[in-house]
């Protein structure tokens, strides 16, 4: 994990002790970053921690995590927005 990861981890409710994935999507254009992240979650394990890197607040992904027992907290620094996605326990 990387020391960004980490440090933004503390910042949210997320485990801190778990795997952690990452998914860089501030390239790609919508609907791609939904979809991508939608896809990817089914394939990690609940314990692994799901971090995405975007431009901008995924508004459109809350409701489609929350619909599917997600926890999720979304933190900007340095012009990257970042989401943390994890399993609720």
């Amino acid at each position: 994990m990387g020391e960004l990861d980490g440090s933004l981890l503390h910042r949210t409710d997320a485990p801190t002790d778990a795997p952690v994935e990452t998914l860089d999507v501030r390239q790609l254009g919508p609907p791609k970053p939904l979809r991508k992240t939608l896809e990817l979650l089914p394939e990690l394990d609940d314990e692994t921690v799901l971090v995405q890197y975007n431009d901008r607040a995924p508004q459109h992904l809350y409701p489609k995590l929350d619909d599917r027992g997600y926890s999720y907290e979304t933190v900007t620094q340095t012009g990257v927005t970042t989401t943390v996605i994890w399993a609720e326990e």
